[in-house]
């Protein structure tokens, strides 16, 4: 039977992209969303005793995450801020266009997402996060420690603001 650090290491590396992921939406800058990556790992692992395997790791994985990276947010009582695109960006495969113009325009919709997410309470980040992965409103309401109904009010709302900003002019 595998030790426990074992079986931690091979869930860790498996469901990597989720601590990636939440550091990604909480930490603009490599630095600070690799301090933020350790930190969730830290913490995941302090935690694993407490995992119970009939429940979906994922799940698990993304509540622990959404905690530090909160918790984080608060305790530097900082925002996330608003990055320009960056080569770090500009490099990523799904950002390579050849027209100039649609480069230009993918570019200025990506730092209006960026200044969407920015502008979101750590909580609606995570939310944003979880339905962005498209997780049921049962496992979002799972991993925030809220009710389905909830969820639902709340993505409803917060898909609404994010409509009005984009489409306020004053926001471009």
């Amino acid at each position: 039977m595998d030790s426990p650090q074992t079986r931690f290491a091979a869930l860790l590396e498996q469901h990597r992209g989720i601590v990636l992921k939440v550091a990604a939406t909480y930490c603009r800058h490599r630095d600070d969303r690799q301090d933020l990556a350790q930190e969730i790992a830290a913490q995941l692992w302090r935690a694993f005793p407490g995992y119970d395997p009939a429940r979906p790791f994922s799940t698990w994985m993304y509540r622990i995450a959404l905690n530090v990276a909160i918790s984080h947010v608060r305790s530097s009582g900082s925002r996330v801020p608003a990055v320009p695109l960056d080569e770090e960006h500009d490099s990523h495969p799904g950002f390579a266009v050849d027209d100039a113009t649609a480069q230009h325009e993918a570019d200025q919709q990506l730092r209006a997402l960026y200044a969407v997410i920015d502008r979101q309470s750590p909580m609606d980040r995570a939310l944003l996060l979880l339905w962005m992965e498209d997780r049921s409103q049962r496992e979002i309401a799972e991993v925030i420690g809220i009710s389905e109904s909830n969820v639902a009010t709340k993505l409803n709302r917060l898909k609404q603001r994010i409509r009005e900003q984009i489409a306020d002019p004053a926001f471009n």
